[in-house]
């Protein structure tokens, strides 16, 4: 499961001054990546080359976090067909759930079973996730990634209506 987590940036666009700046208005997107093992390491690009370094405690030890799945929320609840509209009782868990947790922060994925095409299951794991994500921002909580997986990391088969039901999840990631 930590292997899942290969490619989390928390990414921040800034644009430099033209002094700092070779061309003007060339965009430096720093960030922190999250690695397989949950330790987090800077990065810079610009588009063209960039670098990456550990991100080190005062002590000269990384900075890693135990990382654990610690929600699955079942889309068929919190979802109608086809949307990423939060119920509004599902809005009351979710908040309840990033209020009372002591994460970190946390990553939000969202998954999708194969019944509509590539593009669509894409599209749609993306807008739910960015829903739940919302809501754990609304109460405060640090969001490090939020990624859609379409029906690309399926959990069961999609052959059964109940193995399609248990594909329709967004999976919460704690970083502790």
């Amino acid at each position: 499961m930590i292997g899942r987590l290969s490619a989390i940036v928390l990414s921040v666009v800034l644009t430099l001054p033209q002094a700092a700046s070779a061309q003007q208005g060339e965009r430096y997107v720093p960030g922190i990546w999250i690695d397989p093992d949950g330790c987090e390491h800077w990065v810079m690009d610009d588009g063209a080359e960039g670098f990456m370094s550990p991100h080190l405690r005062r002590n000269g030890t990384p900075v890693c976090h135990k990382v654990s799945r610690c929600a699955i929320v079942p889309t068929d609840t919190m979802f109608a067909t086809g949307s990423a509209a939060i119920a509004p009782g599902g809005v009351d868990s979710l908040r309840s759930f990033f209020a009372s947790n002591p994460a970190n922060g946390f990553v939000i994925e969202g998954h999708t079973d194969s019944r509509a095409s590539d593009a669509s299951n894409q599209a749609l794991s993306e807008r739910r996730a960015r829903a739940v994500a919302q809501v754990a921002q609304q109460t405060g909580a640090r969001v490090y990634s939020v990624r859609g997986f379409g029906e690309s990391r399926p959990v069961a088969t999609n052959a059964t209506a109940a193995g399609m039901a248990k594909n329709r999840r967004v999976e919460i990631l704690c970083l502790r």
